[in-house]
């Protein structure tokens, strides 16, 4: 009678607590801020609302930081669980990550040495150079 089921597999449910059941996300306001911001897409359609739900069989694009997931809903969620749990509810599809990988905004800042301006230094000696070929 107090008995807690798995939902059926033909229920639907919400993509952010989904995404949050899964472990995608760490909460399920960060879920729907990356809904909102058009970094999920469901069946190929971007998804506008957090509210739009996710039946088993439907495909999921998620662009994450620093790498994108494309997953396939196998079961809806019941509560958020342990990792051996969550990955029950998909299928990962994502490609293997990029040889080159994606930087942090930090990262992006960041100039390698010899790139960029040169140094005052460095402009005296290109003005040498090129007086000396006049």
């Amino acid at each position: 009678m107090g008995e807690e089921t798995q939902p059926g597999s033909g229920s639907r449910q919400r993509i952010d607590k989904w995404l949050f059941f899964a472990r995608m996300v760490k909460s399920r306001s960060l879920a729907q801020s990356h809904i909102q911001s058009g970094h999920v897409s469901i069946n190929g359609t971007r998804c506008a609302q957090p509210s739009q739900t996710v039946k088993a069989g439907d495909r999921v694009d998620l662009t994450l930081e620093r790498r994108d997931v494309v997953l396939v809903v196998r079961l809806p969620g019941d509560r958020r669980g342990p990792y051996e749990e969550a990955k029950l509810l998909y299928e990962d599809l994502s490609p293997p990550p990029d040889e080159a990988k994606r930087l942090t905004p930090y990262e992006q800042a960041i100039r390698a040495s010899g790139s960029g301006r040169p140094t005052k230094k460095e402009r005296r000696a290109i003005d040498r150079l090129m007086s000396d070929e006049d």
